[in-house]
């Protein structure tokens, strides 16, 4: 069993590489094309985790067709629509900004669910917790005729990554995979990063050619493809056996205030009352959301038993900070809570 220490240290270090993470996205996209950008990112962290995989000498070949499919889909939508909308919306925003709006993902979600499974169902207090999300975002937003082409492009950019990942979050769930977990996530990136230079090369100034190739452009490369994604999934995946889905979750919230103090740190970022005013009410939305399985996880946590690390028995597809559960033996899987 994991201890409290241990949990707060990777809950703590969790929060600490995927909130600097934004700040490397903004510091890289000085010298990357941004779709190039991301692309070199999970070319970088795909071969790392497929290199892991193989020398665990765990099953890592996708074996059926619902394995293909699902890696398929989350490549597709949930790591090249995500990431290619979220470096490209990431240039007109604080780093901060970007790390907040993409909290909103696990409440994308819960609505796409709603909209498109028919035995998902939302209480009252769901309801109310979109739409104080979505009041929140308005707020960060701030639209207004001086916006446009600035800071609300970078907004409206940052809801279709999130909005990318949630349908693809939400697609997966008629999917059952065959493998363990780190091998779906390696297949995912990179099948994401072949669709991300799919992309890019249909992008005119995305070229090898526009790449600046600075020390710090490359710093940014090392540390988003090692640490932010490869050694950041493993990291995540204890912290899930340790604690469960619900608790883990709220590292997306803690995010935000390392990207803020991180930006203001190094990049000089300035945040104003309006954004952190957004975010109180975007947490306080998820928080409603998400209320019944919070309570559900506090009052069982004794009595529920936790898979353990890597257990074939539950898959996790997990995309920067957002958990997305199959069960196995089952036609459907759940959102992690």
């Amino acid at each position: 069993m994991t201890s409290t220490r241990t949990t707060l240290s990777l809950f703590g270090l969790l929060t600490l590489v995927w909130g600097t993470s934004f700040v490397a996205i903004k510091a890289g996209l000085d010298s990357f094309p941004p779709i190039l950008f991301a692309a070199f990112r999970h070319d970088l962290a795909s071969v790392l985790l497929l290199a892991f995989v193989a020398a665990s000498s765990r099953r890592w070949l996708p074996r059926t067709r619902s394995d293909l499919e699902l890696i398929a889909i989350g490549g597709a939508l949930m790591v090249g629509g995500h990431f290619s909308l979220l470096f490209v919306g990431q240039q007109y925003v604080p780093s901060a900004l970007g790390a907040i709006l993409l909290s909103l993902t696990p409440m994308l979600t819960a609505l796409f669910a709603v909209v498109a499974l028919p035995a998902e169902r939302m209480r009252i207090h769901g309801v109310a917790g979109l739409v104080l999300g979505f009041l929140g975002v308005l707020v960060i937003a701030n639209p207004s005729p001086s916006s446009l082409g600035g800071q609300l492009v970078g907004v409206l950019l940052l809801l279709g990554s999130a909005a990318s990942f949630s349908i693809g979050a939400v697609w997966a769930e008629r999917y059952t995979a065959s493998l363990p977990i780190v091998s779906i996530q390696a297949w995912m990136m990179l099948f994401g990063a072949i669709v991300l230079h799919a992309i890019s090369l249909r992008h005119p100034g995305e070229t090898v050619a526009a790449v600046e190739w600075t020390q710090s452009g490359l710093l940014a490369l090392v540390y988003l493809g090692v640490f932010a994604s490869a050694v950041g999934f493993l990291v995540y995946f204890r912290l899930m056996d340790a604690v469960g889905p619900s608790e883990t979750s709220l590292v997306n919230y803690a995010t935000p205030v390392v990207a803020a103090v991180a930006g203001w740190a190094l990049l000089g970022e300035q945040i104003t009352a309006l954004t952190v005013a957004g975010f109180g009410l975007i947490l306080g939305g998820f928080l409603l959301v998400k209320a019944d399985a919070i309570r559900s996880s506090v009052l069982h946590r004794g009595s529920t038993a936790v898979p353990a690390f890597y257990d074939d028995s539950r898959e996790h597809v997990v995309v920067e900070g957002n958990a997305y559960v199959v069960e196995s033996g089952s036609e459907t899987g759940y959102p992690a809570d």
